[in-house]
């Protein structure tokens, strides 16, 4: 038995446990108590990068050139957008869209399929003959169909079916069936549009016409998808760069129904409450952009789709019309500034890959050539003071020191500058292993002077926005292996190489008695040897000249290699004389000349009878790129 004092404890609480109850009975009259709802969930894309430097997307149309962009960047994707092809309103809409929500942007084509071509041997009204009838009648059996266009939009549907959609919204004249993924015609009213999508879009007007001032790519290109905006072709100008934008409910988890319009478009429930979310899309949030991802496109507006699925993805997008990126100044600022770990390039024309992970490597290193970019030719022309500061009587390079050397090819530079509209950059081409005839001491008749002897020259054009080529004359050695001695002054950006078959001898000649040559695989292995020092060490192109006044002094010119972008190679007009034999010369070199070679011309002060002048010059045809004095 328990102690007084513990029974007289359990029968107060006991009481105190009976009084509360009856406290607490709920009453007929009171409401019960709701739970509180569960929030829907809310999804995001998973975005991704290719591993390499540089990946070249490519493909026959726009509908397969979206897909692949779409499958470089997007793992996976709750919704994605889609609109017809070669239909500018709708994809600038399609592409608002896409960035807004941070979805793909893919492409269908509307185009049917090609009908097959009839026979020629079976007239339209003919029958098939039945039992019984004359010999004779019988049809011709039918012709084989022809094959319609490539099935690309299959390529479309596949990856709609990689990124496991659940939504899909359409702009434009699309008809699209998919098997558990709702599919929502997106309204043609701008607020309902925003409804839709949940997101406050600010309207830009874009005029139409051709003084429009601005392409799909570029204005595609400049979407944010941190301030949603939707691009509109108004033709009417209209004062004003943008209009009130479109603004869906403040809450988009209570938000308000959609428009009788956007109710029809997306098969809203007409009896949707104001305050309730009717929009058919799953919710969802933007994905955070992976870093370093730049994009590369030409401007095509076949890249579109392309260019708006990179902004949806948070990546940053160039328009490079010439297909290399460091060829203009504002492209190399921007790629050094980005410095891109993964480069996405739309078109083969930016390829081949390793080319592009050479230029995209060079420009993220910011160094220019003198007068901008990182491409000689064709917007470049160069003016030269040719000679060695070793032996002054070689050229004009020699009559004078450094600093005046500088001073009088910049003079000369400007003298030509105001005959074109192209950039027209001083040079120096210094003559630094001399043909000599004597053996010397290595048998090979020629004087192969200290890289270190040219260091000065080099470093103060490098600072006075001069170009210097290294002239090589070989002897009875070989241009690659004279080329090697002087590898630490061509690792400047500012340095190329001349190569001067005159002076190349073969092992049983002399120089003033025999005239030298050289065969193209020497020449292709210089050019091999200098595009992959250029590309190891992330340099600017490379100037290579090839003097010439004979045609036999490069046995097989016609097989030189102009393939290697690191590399332009010149055929440099060596002939001196009147000025009627210097055009004959001009001429004939030209003569199965091959593609790709730029045009240099030499004029001599001493020599040539007359010296032309800098407007005399730029009237030979074609005007050259490369002009050199001696």
């Amino acid at each position: 038995m328990l102690p007084t004092t513990r029974r007289s404890l359990l029968a107060c609480f006991a009481a105190s446990s009976l009084l509360l109850a009856a406290c607490t009975a709920p009453t007929p009259d009171s409401d019960p108590v709701e739970p509180t709802p569960t929030p829907p969930p809310v999804y995001t894309a998973e975005l991704r990068l290719p591993d390499q430097p540089a990946t070249i997307v490519e493909g026959p149309d726009d509908v397969a050139l979206a897909a692949a962009a779409s499958s470089a960047m997007f793992t996976s994707a709750p919704v994605a957008v889609v609109a017809p092809s070669r239909a500018a309103d709708a994809q600038l809409r399609a592409a608002s869209v896409a960035v807004a929500l941070g979805a793909p942007l893919l492409i269908l084509s509307t185009e049917p399929e090609l009908e097959p071509e009839p026979d020629a041997a079976v007239a339209p009204e003919a029958e098939a003959t039945e039992p019984g009838d004359a010999p004779g009648t019988e049809t011709e059996p039918a012709a084989t169909p022809t094959p319609g266009p490539p099935p690309t939009n299959e390529l479309a549907l596949a990856e709609l079916s990689r990124l496991g959609v659940q939504a899909v919204i359409t702009v434009g004249e699309v008809t699209l069936d998919l098997p558990q993924v709702t599919v929502v015609a997106a309204p043609t009213d701008d607020t309902a549009l925003a409804t839709l999508i949940r997101v406050a879009l600010q309207v830009s007007p874009l005029h139409a016409g051709d003084e429009a001032g601005w392409s799909e790519v570029e204005v595609v290109a400049g979407l944010d998808r941190d301030a949603p905006t939707l691009l509109v072709i108004d033709p009417v100008p209209v004062p004003g760069a943008t209009d009130q934008p479109a603004t869906p409910p403040a809450d988009a988890s209570t938000a308000a129904a959609p428009s009788p319009a956007a109710a029809t478009a997306t098969d809203a429930p007409e009896d949707a409450a104001p305050d309730a979310d009717s929009s058919p899309l799953p919710l969802t949030e933007l994905a955070t952009p992976v870093e370093g991802g730049l994009l590369l496109t030409t401007g095509d507006i076949a890249d579109v789709a392309a260019v708006a699925t990179a902004r949806a993805a948070g990546v940053e997008v160039l328009t490079v019309p010439t297909t290399h990126p460091g060829s203009q100044p504002e492209h190399i600022a921007a790629i050094s500034e980005l410095q891109p770990t993964s480069t996405i390039a739309l078109g083969a024309a930016f390829g081949p890959v390793d080319s592009l992970e050479w230029k995209l490597a060079t420009a993220a290193t910011g160094v220019e050539l003198a007068g901008g970019g990182q491409v000689h030719f064709p917007e470049r022309r160069y003016v030269a003071l040719y000679g060695t500061p070793e032996y002054p009587a070689l050229g004009v390079l020699g009559e004078q020191d450094l600093p005046a050397s500088i001073v009088r090819a910049q003079e000369l530079a400007a003298e030509y500058q105001v005959h074109t509209d192209d950039v027209v950059v001083p040079a120096f081409e210094i003559i630094v292993t001399v043909a000599h005839r004597y053996a010397g001491d290595d048998g090979n008749y020629s004087t192969e002077f200290p890289a270190e002897n040219f260091l000065p020259w080099v470093e103060a054009a490098l600072e006075a926005g001069v170009y210097v080529v290294l002239d090589l004359q070989p002897g009875r050695t070989d241009f690659v292996t004279q080329a090697k001695l002087y590898e630490e002054l061509l690792l400047y950006p500012n340095v190329g190489l001349a190569l001067d078959p005159e002076w190349r001898l073969k092992p049983n000649q002399v120089h003033l008695t025999q005239i030298g040559s050289v065969h193209i695989d020497e020449v292709n292995a210089v050019i091999d040897y200098l595009a992959t020092l250029t590309r190891e060490n992330a340099l600017p192109q490379k100037v290579l000249i090839l003097h010439q006044f004979m045609l036999r002094m490069i046995d097989g010119r016609e097989l030189v290699d102009t393939s290697r972008g690191e590399v332009a190679v010149l055929i440099h007009a060596d002939g001196q004389g009147s000025q009627g034999a210097k055009a004959g010369t001009w001429n004939a070199l030209h003569q199965g000349a091959p593609e790709g070679v730029w045009w240099g011309w030499k004029n001599f002060l001493d020599e040539d009878v007359p010296t032309l002048g800098p407007a005399e010059t730029y009237q030979v045809t074609p005007p050259p790129h490369f002009v050199s004095y001696q």
